[in-house]
């Protein structure tokens, strides 16, 4: 019997020559993360085991994203600390506000993440490195801590559920719609401790881009990891980028024995909301009544990127807000920030009475810069919306693509892109 992609990389970075589901491994780290809130966590838990120095300089990195700007007295008292450690141990990717962004953009950006690796993050939505053919997951501090000690950590190796989605995709689907209606078919704990294994002829055309928001989510239906085999796309992606020699020679074995195949036609499949409070509650966007808004968010590290930025353009493009909506745009880093200015999308969101954003995490976990009211709804392209996710436990959150997203700005309601762009002719 041959093995899946996830168990080959595990029975490589564990030194064998197979693993099977279920074995406890203890595994080489090719990458650490960490950031603002959880990293001072690692950092004091670090320093209580004693060693010296971390194991590897150049394969730790320390993100400033969460809570910045910084908000408060305390959320500068944490960026602090981390300036200080990365200093410390001259850590050789830290990443301060203005000259970084959003980690789960940045890393993949920076070329930082190579195919077959294993990547560890204090954060849940580390599964984003998937998309680049890397085992991404998301860890606790002190497991970090333990792993920037010794460059390596324990995982029960898990069963593989393979999704194939084939067809063509219908106008203003994209791979958020694809990993919402996959969400909402197996639920949330639908591939608990598992990985999804993302495959299929659409998935082979999809952009880096798209490709990132599906492995992004993954974590919604509590996937390990959400895992997309390395093709010419990911080799284009990584060749001007990559600070590593890499190879894209990653796949499962024709006879791999996978806990489930699900099958998807995406002819079949609208683009979709998330309703109120978890991922897993779809509607195809048809179905969807004229919900009033007060506030959409566009960006974060699953639509943050500029191709989320030049389809959200185009619906505000000649547009104006609504009168009752604030919209707060967050793109995913400097880089991509930059690239915006250049292509005058910024110029676009600014006439259209967008509030365009530093990169930051912000309102996405309810941080700051864009915190709900009681009884207030969003439109959000981000990842979740469980009970007080982005501000009062008594206001609501849909999940929805950035064309969504940007349409029910402009109507004041969720809405069809099409309704804005028909409305122009």
């Amino acid at each position: 019997m041959g093995m899946t992609f996830v168990e080959k990389i595990m029975a490589t970075h564990s030194d064998q020559k197979e693993v099977k589901p279920g074995e406890i491994i203890q595994a080489k780290v090719d990458m650490l993360m960490g950031n603002d809130i959880t990293a001072p966590v690692a950092i004091n838990e670090f320093k209580k085991i004693g060693v010296k120095e971390v194991f590897d300089k150049e394969r730790i990195v320390l993100v400033l994203d969460h809570l910045v700007p910084s908000k408060d007295i305390k959320s500068s008292e944490q960026a602090k600390k981390v300036r200080e450690f990365a200093r410390e141990n001259d850590i050789k990717y830290y990443f301060e506000v203005g000259k970084g962004g959003i980690e789960h953009c940045l890393l993949p950006e920076q070329g930082l993440i190579m195919p077959g690796e294993i990547v560890i993050g204090a954060d849940s939505h580390t599964c984003t490195y998937g998309a680049l053919g890397a085992l991404g997951t998301g860890v606790g501090s002190t497991d970090l801590a333990a792993a920037m000690a010794t460059g390596k950590l324990w995982f029960k190796v898990p069963e593989t559920i393979k999704v194939v989605f084939s067809g063509k995709l219908n106008p203003w689907v994209s791979g958020k719609d694809l990993i919402l209606y996959t969400i909402g078919n197996i639920g949330v704990d639908g591939a608990l401790y598992k990985a999804l294994e993302f495959s299929g002829e659409v998935i082979e055309n999809l952009s880096m881009d798209n490709r990132m928001t599906i492995s992004n989510m993954a974590i919604e239906a509590g996937a390990k990891f959400g895992i997309i085999a390395p093709d010419k796309n990911t080799k284009d992606y990584l060749k001007n980028r990559a600070v590593r020699a890499f190879s894209c020679d990653y796949y499962s074995d024709s006879d791999a024995d996978y806990a489930q195949i699900i099958n998807y036609d995406v002819t079949e499949i609208e683009p979709q909301v998330a309703f109120p409070h978890l991922p897993e509650n779809t509607k195809p966007i048809s179905k969807v009544d004229k919900i009033k808004i007060d506030m959409a968010v566009i960006g974060s590290c699953t639509n943050g990127r500029v191709e989320d930025l030049r389809i959200s353009a185009k619906i505000f493009k000649n547009n104006k807000m609504d009168n009752g909506v604030r919209c707060i745009l967050l793109t995913c880093s400097q880089e991509i920030y930059h690239q915006a200015l250049t292509e005058g999308l910024i110029e676009i969101f600014i006439t259209a009475g967008v509030a365009v954003s530093t990169p930051t995490c912000g309102p996405c976990f309810g941080g700051h810069m864009g915190i709900l009211a009681a009884g207030e709804k969003a439109i959000s392209t981000t990842n979740r919306n469980f009970v007080g996710r982005m501000g009062h436990p008594q206001s609501e959150v849909y999940l929805s693509n950035p064309a969504i997203a940007a349409a029910s700005a402009v109507k004041g309601y969720i809405t069809h892109p099409e309704e804005v762009l028909k409305s122009e002719i």
